[in-house]
């Protein structure tokens, strides 16, 4: 197996670049729809992987009840608030705000692990809320638009995050990685699946989703998110938890942060103004400083 840290930055790139491919293909399908063609194609992968005797997984007489709720928050919470928050603002804003995860991580710990932070790791929690705040406010009042209720979802699957970090690390002491993630994938493929059935058969013709398959950006983005950024990185980040601990781990997110803003800069062109600049900066800083900090007082 790769050394843990390799395994994050990997798992750091695949799901920096999530956030593009996502997007492009909401431009064709909905984000019931999205997510439902990516989890049945990751469980469908690691059931194949299982079959041919490459991955094994043994769930019998397990708490499987506990990867139930670690699914509730990663893959069925996290991806209904990221993907609708994605579609309501700009791949480098989703990276910027899911940059708060480390954050909240830190937060929680307080109540989960009675970690109380230290003062210094205070002031950088403020900076990387000051942080969002400039980004979510661009110069303007709040306002009930469709692009602040994305940033509040994405804000929200930054908490779901945090609770899965948190979760993962608990429950490798009872599973291994890759038993954690294919429960994950087929909860998400149900869930997703389901939902996204409901939704197409209110529509005239159900059949034609499957048309919207043939499209490059939307069958590009399938094969993307369904066995790299879910099997793939998902498999990784439950390793690397199950080394490196919650709060160490989530320090990679702000890699991801990096790649998704600059992956939608350059490949998709979106704006990135004055305010996206500070705050990420802000939330880099703040986030760099509560988990340095943190790395220091548990030498």
């Amino acid at each position: 197996m790769a050394h843990p840290y390799l395994a994050a930055i990997m798992t750091s790139f695949i799901f920096g670049f999530s956030f593009m491919f996502t997007k492009e293909a909401l431009d064709y399908v909905t984000p019931q729809q999205l997510l439902a063609f990516r989890f049945l194609t990751a469980a469908l992968t690691m059931t194949v992987l299982r079959v041919l005797g490459i991955i094994k997984i043994n769930l019998r007489h397990r708490p499987i009840r506990k990867i139930l709720l670690l699914s509730l928050f990663e893959p069925v919470l996290y991806f209904t608030f990221e993907t609708t928050g994605v579609n309501l603002t700009t791949s480098s804003e989703a990276g910027l705000m899911i940059a708060l995860i480390p954050v909240f991580v830190t937060i929680l710990a307080v109540f989960t692990l009675k970690e109380i932070p230290h003062p210094l790791q205070i002031v950088s929690i403020l900076a990387s809320v000051a942080g969002v705040g400039f980004i979510v406010l661009g110069g303007e009042r709040l306002t009930t638009s469709g692009h602040t209720l994305g940033l509040l979802a994405l804000l929200s699957a930054v908490l779901a995050a945090a609770l899965f970090n948190i979760l993962s690390r608990w429950l490798s002491r009872e599973f291994r990685p890759v038993e954690l993630t294919y429960v994950m994938m087929w909860v998400g493929a149900l869930f997703f699946g389901g939902s996204a059935l409901l939704e197409t058969l209110q529509q005239p013709d159900p059949l034609g989703v499957l048309a919207l398959l043939k499209i490059k950006p939307v069958w590009s983005a399938v094969l993307y998110l369904g066995i790299l950024s879910s099997v793939v990185a998902f498999f990784g980040m439950n390793y690397y938890i199950s080394k490196l601990g919650a709060s160490r781990s989530a320090v990679f997110v702000n890699l991801s942060t990096i790649v998704s803003v600059a992956a939608g800069i350059l490949f998709r062109g979106e704006p990135f103004y004055w305010y996206h600049l500070v705050g990420g900066v802000l939330i880099l800083v703040g986030v760099w400083g509560t988990n340095h900090i943190a790395h220091r007082r548990s030498r």
